[in-house]
């Protein structure tokens, strides 16, 4: 095992990674930008190395400083967490040939599943199945709309570098395509550097199913079971779930099987998760994407699982043989949910920073809170607006749901406004209670419009 490792993020999953680091003993250090100062991910390291940068969010996507601190901290390895340089494979591979450990998977790895439109290609090369979509990147609108004609209305606009939920637009007809057409790609550009844009044919009221895999030193690939994410805004996650509810046992097998041939197909090491859009009308589903990185809803999985699987990202980096059998994984023990409690208004989801004036957190049998915020932080504009993720457990899922709903009207957070009002809602949802639920529910909770 490493005898340190420097956290390169910030927040409640900087917070968690290091404290997995000091229950095996590991040196954990921590890096923050000049806003971070004082940041509870500071505190929870064993040493902590300042971030140069003019803005609070360039310090952490700066590779030359990320670098820099990670030899003057004297680490053995870097643990990217999720988001930032998490998914850069220049970073990873800057990493090694610093004659360092990347805990993830081979760069090239990351560089194919990072460009979005290659990943759909190398899975349909794979065998596996993917929505129709277009085979190359559009270079302009005509294309767009040629391509659409070709797939039929509706479709979806998608940055080949995208993810997060970020870079993408729906369009029903050609008028909507040719308005998010130029929007998508300037917006791709900033967001990643790339403005490359495709199509896929859109599935209507999908389910969001991801498998959650774990790819061994030897080359063995585990699938470690399912999560359903399809309680989203924007695109982006809000609630997470495990086991998938009202899934087909044979569905459920088959994304698990389908998910290992991704991870070998791409020679996958460590920590990933492999994401599904489900067809409920036809029971079929295509491929998303791949995550090379630990999720953010790898919570749930630990769950229901007993693993900690930032300490078999460690394992297998290391060389270690992984904490559990791989021919017989941990069997999901009951049902697992995750709640992003974020900084945003409960109606509008639009950021609310701000001086957190009173943080009382939930306690008590089968809750969880990884928290990266504390009673007298500041939530500022720079970053992404996560507070914590409140995580139960239960026996089965309407004991789940119980225990989630005491867990969030005992949650207090004064200062910045919270979304725990609308978690309220969704767990007295009547279609969230049944499960079974499409990327549509939140959209049908809050509809466009409705007044703050």
């Amino acid at each position: 095992m490493f005898r340190s490792v420097l956290v390169a993020n910030r927040g409640e999953i900087a917070v968690r990674v290091l404290r997995t680091l000091r229950q095996l003993g590991v040196r954990g250090i921590a890096v923050h930008s000049g806003a971070d100062a004082g940041a509870a991910h500071v505190d929870a390291a064993d040493d902590a190395v300042a971030l140069p940068g003019a803005a609070p969010g360039q310090a952490y996507l700066d590779m030359d400083a990320m670098l820099a601190a990670v030899r003057a901290s004297g680490a053995e390895a870097v643990h990217p967490g999720y988001g930032f340089l998490s998914e850069n494979a220049e970073f990873a591979q800057r990493v090694i040939d610093a004659g360092l450990t990347f805990i993830g998977p081979d760069p090239n790895c990351i560089a194919a599943m990072g460009d979005k439109l290659q990943a759909r290609l190398r899975m349909a090369g794979a065998g596996l199945p993917v929505s129709a979509g277009s085979e190359s990147a559009l270079p302009d609108r005509s294309a767009a709309i040629a391509a659409a004609e070709r797939l039929g209305y509706p479709v979806m606009l998608k940055a080949a570098a995208g993810g997060g939920g970020i870079g993408m637009a729906l369009a029903r007809d050609e008028q909507q395509l040719v308005s998010a057409f130029e929007r998508t790609r300037s917006g791709a550009e900033r967001a990643f550097g790339r403005g490359e844009l495709y199509l896929e044919r859109f599935i209507e009221r999908a389910r969001h199913i991801e498998v959650q895999i774990f790819g061994l030193a030897d080359g063995q690939v585990v699938a470690l079971g399912e999560r359903d994410c399809s309680v989203q805004r924007r695109h982006q996650k809000l609630a997470e779930e495990t086991p998938a509810t009202a899934l087909a046992e044979r569905t459920r097998t088959a994304l698990a099987a389908a998910s290992i041939s991704a991870g070998r197909a791409v020679g996958y090491r460590g920590a990933g998760t492999v994401e599904w859009l489900l067809d409920p009308a036809t029971g079929q589903f295509v491929f998303l994407e791949m995550n090379t990185r630990l999720q953010v809803e790898h919570t749930v999985t630990e769950l229901v699982t007993g693993l900690d699987l930032v300490a078999e990202q460690l394992r297998v980096a290391a060389g270690d043989r992984p904490g559990f059998d791989p021919r017989q994984p941990p069997a999901p023990c009951g049902h697992a949910l995750q709640l992003r409690v974020c900084a945003e208004d409960p109606l509008t989801f639009l950021p609310s920073p701000g001086l957190i004036e009173r943080w009382r957190q939930p306690a008590g049998e089968g809750i969880r809170v990884d928290a990266g915020y504390r009673a007298g932080d500041t939530v500022t504009r720079f970053y992404d607006p996560l507070l914590a993720k409140l995580c139960v457990w239960a026996e089965d899922r309407p004991a789940a749901l119980r225990r989630a709903a005491a867990a969030v009207a005992e949650f207090r957070i004064e200062g910045p406004r919270t979304n725990l009002p609308f978690f309220a809602e969704l767990l007295a949802d009547p279609a969230f209670q049944h499960g079974g639920y499409d990327t549509g529910l939140v959209g049908r909770l809050r509809p466009i419009g409705r007044p703050a």
